[in-house]
């Protein structure tokens, strides 16, 4: 696949990418290592919280929802990362069996003016599980290498 440069997003372009199953042992897992609070470890504990039931770690979603980025387009691109995440939001739980499907969609660009061989991209991503219910969304300002640039290849 040719890499995605700067100049290959549009406002409005949107790339799609999915469906992507999540299972309970992963979503156990997940939260005994990295976020082991009752809800995510235990269906009882789940049921008695506000999330009403087991449900994902909102970091173990992040998570997910990168890896479905770098698979969709990121590491076929000149990505060059980001300075930071404008907004981060965990609409529903994600629950086991969950299939979800990401949606990207290009906000706006700009050249740097600093860096003229960068280009920046705000990109919103926006998560869905299977009933097309929002789970997670997230916009990020992410910097590009241009067509004239010496940037990653």
């Amino acid at each position: 696949m040719t890499k995605l440069y700067f100049e290959d997003f549009t406002p409005g372009q949107a790339i799609e990418h999915g469906p992507r199953l999540v299972t309970r042992e992963e979503i156990l897992a997940f939260a005994a290592q990295y976020d082991p609070q009752p809800m995510h470890l235990d269906e009882e504990a789940g049921r008695n919280s506000m999330m009403g039931g087991l449900g994902a770690s909102g970091w173990h979603t992040s998570s997910l929802m990168m890896r479905m980025i770098c698979d969709s387009f990121l590491l076929d691109s000149t990505s060059m990362g980001a300075g930071g995440v404008e907004e981060v939001k965990w609409l529903k739980p994600v629950r086991p069996d969950d299939k979800l499907t990401l949606r990207t969609t290009v906000l706006d660009t700009r050249r740097s003016r600093s860096r003229p061989e960068i280009g920046i991209v705000r990109l919103h991503y926006e998560l869905f599980n299977q009933h097309g219910d929002g789970v997670m969304i997230m916009i990020v300002p992410t910097m590009f290498g241009t067509r004239d640039s010496k940037g990653p290849s």
